[in-house]
């Protein structure tokens, strides 16, 4: 058995030691699945089984793991006892559904990237009266203005009208890609607010 010790940083989680094992196992072939990791002189536990966790984010949550502004996380809402656990994708503090949660970083990111064309759908209301002339812009693709002024191109959406109620609208909106604040910034591009 081959013991290592590296020094990391105070706030170096077991993820950044594994990732640090893994990274010298690729590097030296005379190490075998067996050797003990330390941190700070303690062995640490072997990484664990991939696991994945459904989770239903209630509206003014967070998701980010720590949030400077004081507001309560969806990690803080966590039940005791959970592995550290990161969210596939994310959610709007004002929004609320589904998230992912997993345990394995390489699968979350997997998850994310738009190369693996998995479908992330969406329901959502809108204050207007959607048709399908106004929605083929998001349907064909579109490019908008980001948040620093240069364009920003969203990949074509999957939309259907599910029902109008009065001034209302439901969709049901699918995105192979998930930038930030995808759905409303191209609704509103289009005229209509994400309510």
């Amino acid at each position: 058995i081959a013991i290592h010790y590296w020094k990391l940083p105070a706030d170096a989680t077991l993820r950044d030691v594994i990732l640090v094992v893994r990274a010298d196992e690729a590097h030296h072939r005379d190490v075998n699945h067996g050797f003990a990791e330390q941190l700070d002189g303690k062995p640490i536990d072997a990484p664990q089984a991939t696991r994945m966790w459904l989770y239903y984010k209630p509206l003014g949550l967070v998701t980010s793991e720590k949030d400077e502004k004081g507001r309560q996380t969806v990690f803080e809402s966590l039940p005791d006892g959970l592995p550290r656990v990161m969210s596939v994708g994310r959610l709007d503090l004002n929004s609320e559904g589904l998230l992912l949660l997993t345990n394995d970083g390489a699968l979350k990111r997997r998850l994310e990237l738009p190369e693996t064309g998995w479908l992330r759908k969406y329901r959502v209301r809108v204050n207007g009266h959607p048709n399908d002339q106004i929605l083929a812009p998001l349907r064909n693709g579109m490019t908008v203005k980001g948040e620093d002024g240069r364009d920003e191109a969203f990949l074509p959406m999957e939309i259907t009208i599910d029902k109008q109620q009065g001034a209302n609208a439901w969709l049901t909106v699918g995105l192979r890609e998930g930038k930030n604040r995808e759905i409303r910034r191209a609704m509103s591009e289009v005229g209509l607010v994400v309510n």
